[in-house]
C-alpha cells in the first residue's frame, strides 16, 4: 500500500519511490495518473489496473501473483489506497489469505484538510462519500447530528453545493471549511458557516475532489429522570450497601434532583 501524492508530485517519499521501482507490477486506481508520477520519476515498473469497476478476476490475479512471490504495489489516484476506494477490498482479500500487507505511508488529503480547516481536530469523524441520492444523503447527517466531532467528508465538486444546502438544512448553520486542490497551484480553503459556503460555490466551477469539514454537533440534552427514577436508584444503592445518606447524595449529584426531596421520599417511602 503505496502512499501517493494528492496533487504536488514533489510530496512522494523516497521509501515510495524506492518502493515503486522494486516491486514486480503496481496496480493503480488509474493508470493513466499513476504514469505521469513514474515518468517524472523515470520509474519503468509495469501498471495494471485495479479500480471499482474491476473484474473479480483481476484481484483473483493480484492475490495469485502474490503467492507465487511476486511483490506488488497497490496506490490509489492520489493519497493513501484503501482509504474510500476499492483498494480496501484488494487488502481484505489479502490479509485473508495470509499475504503480507505493507503500508508505505504517505499524503492523505483526510489529515492534511483537517489541519488547516481551523476547526476542532482533536477528536474527528470521518464520513467519506455521503450517499448520492438526496434523500439518503440527508438521512446519513441527520445520524450525524449530535455527533460532538468535526466531522470530515470526501464530496465530487457536481454534488458539493447540495451537499452543503442539505448540511444546512439538517445540521444548522455550523463553521464549516471546503478545502479543493489541496498542494496544486490553485489550492484554495474557505471557511466559514455552511449558509456563505453554500453561497460562494453556488455556480462556481469545483475541479477535483473536495474535502468538506464541519463542526460538531451538541449532544442533545438528556432528559431528567423523575423523581420515583431517582427513589429507585437510591433504594437500589442501599440494597447494595450503601448508606440512606450516602445513597441519596450521590444520586442527587448524578441527576441534579433535590437531595431534601429525595430523601424525605425515600424515608416515608421505607414506612
Amino acid at each position: 500500500m503505496v502512499g501517493t501524492p494528492i496533487g504536488n508530485l514533489e510530496d512522494v517519499t523516497l521509501r515510495a519511490l524506492r518502493v515503486l521501482a522494486e516491486v514486480d507490477v503496481i496496480a493503480a486506481e488509474d493508470t493513466r495518473v499513476t504514469r505521469k508520477l513514474l515518468a517524472r520519476y523515470e520509474i519503468h515498473t509495469r501498471l495494471i489496473s485495479y479500480h471499482r469497476h474491476s473484474p473479480a478476476r483481476r484481484r483473483e490475479e493480484i492475490l495469485a501473483r502474490l503467492e507465487r512471490g511476486e511483490d506488488v504495489a497497490l496506490v490509489s489516484d492520489a493519497g493513501m489506497p484503501g482509504i474510500a476506494d476499492p483498494g480496501h477490498d484488494l487488502i481484505t482479500g489479502c490479509i485473508a489469505a495470509g499475504c503480507d500487507v505493507v503500508p508505505i505511508p504517505g499524503p492523505t488529503a483526510l489529515a492534511t484538510s483537517l489541519v488547516i480547516s481551523g476547526l476542532p481536530t482533536d477528536a474527528f469523524t470521518f464520513v467519506g462519500f455521503l450517499p448520492r441520492v438526496r434523500s439518503k444523503r440527508r438521512q446519513a447527517l441527520r445520524e450525524l447530528a449530535e455527533q460532538p466531532r468535526t466531522l470530515v467528508l470526501f464530496e465530487s465538486p457536481h454534488r458539493l453545493v447540495t451537499t452543503l444546502e442539505v448540511a444546512l438544512e439538517v445540521l444548522g448553520d455550523r463553521r464549516a471549511a471546503v478545502v479543493s486542490e489541496l498542494t496544486k497551484k490553485f489550492e484554495e480553503v474557505l471557511r466559514g458557516p455552511l449558509s456563505e459556503m453554500a453561497e460562494i460555490l453556488r455556480g462556481r466551477e469545483v475541479i477535483g475532489e473536495v474535502t468538506v469539514l464541519i463542526a460538531g454537533g451538541e449532544p442533545a440534552a438528556r432528559e431528567a429522570p423523575s423523581m420515583e427514577e431517582g427513589i429507585t436508584s437510591v433504594e437500589r444503592l442501599v440494597e447494595e450497601g450503601a448508606s440512606m445518606r450516602d445513597a441519596v447524595r450521590t444520586v442527587a449529584q448524578e441527576t441534579g434532583l433535590s437531595w431534601r426531596a429525595l430523601y424525605q421520599q425515600a424515608q416515608r417511602r421505607r414506612g
